[in-house]
């Protein structure tokens, strides 16, 4: 961590300015605990710092990604305590590059034309139950991430429950295997970039870095699934002969 850290000098105002958020946002957050307290200054004035700014915008983007403010709350709580602004930084920074494309709005019309066929109301009771799309107004929110497997789903002859079924394994096992994968990535390519003094083009250089794995570890978790489920497979058709 960098010696030089900056000391707080901003109002909760001029806080609450520089984030796009409102001051009562700002005292919200720090009620729920996702903001640590200011630093008590002269006349009892509550001072913030840029770590107080990293963290309202990592809070952001985490929004964008359409976590809940529990779900925040947990993630924030797992983050060490002492992250400078610029740690705050590089961690908003990994989210963003890793995440999915946020969900989009779309009429009826506009999500047949994406699904690149007609849709009957079973067609999109099946794709909300799939959590592809879900209702917003007179549209829809859609999962663009998910649509074209969803309405691939549509035509399977399986039932809908052995799908859903199917969705929670793949869920649960994604989350162990993303944990993993975080706590290697932490240690060995975070790691560095945590040492020594401060460094403007640090940021950058994560952001550019966890883009260049993504594509590399999104193929080897294919492959091994890939391989891993030819084997199963042959596995259960030579022992049912």
């Amino acid at each position: 961590m960098s010696s030089q850290a900056q000391e707080p000098t901003l109002t909760v105002d001029e806080l609450a300015a520089r984030a796009g958020v409102t001051v009562r946002t700002v005292r919200f957050y720090s009620t729920r605990g996702l903001l640590p307290p200011p630093v008590i200054g002269p006349r009892r004035v509550g001072r913030y710092g840029p770590e107080h700014l990293s963290r309202l915008a990592l809070i952001e983007e985490l929004q964008v990604q359409g976590m809940t403010l529990s779900a925040i709350e947990r993630y924030l709580d797992a983050l060490p305590d002492d992250l400078s602004a610029h740690d705050l930084a590089i961690h908003r920074a990994l989210v963003a590059s890793w995440a999915p494309d946020p969900a989009e709005e779309a009429s009826w019309t506009e999500l047949e034309r994406r699904a690149g066929r007609a849709l009957s109301d079973a067609d999109v009771r099946r794709l909300e139950a799939m959590n592809v799309v879900s209702g917003a107004g007179e549209g829809f929110r859609v999962d663009p991430g998910l649509l074209r497997l969803g309405v691939a789903l549509l035509d399977v002859p399986i039932s809908h429950e052995t799908i859903l079924a199917a969705r929670t394994v793949l869920l649960d096992h994604a989350r162990s295997t993303a944990h993993q994968l975080t706590a290697l990535f932490r240690d060995e390519v975070w790691g560095p970039y945590l040492e020594g003094e401060d460094d403007p083009e640090r940021v950058e250089s994560m952001k550019a870095l966890s883009a260049h794995m993504q594509p590399l570890v999104v193929q080897a978790l294919v492959t091994a699934f890939q391989r891993s489920l030819r084997d199963e497979l042959r596995a259960a058709f030579t022992s049912e002969g």
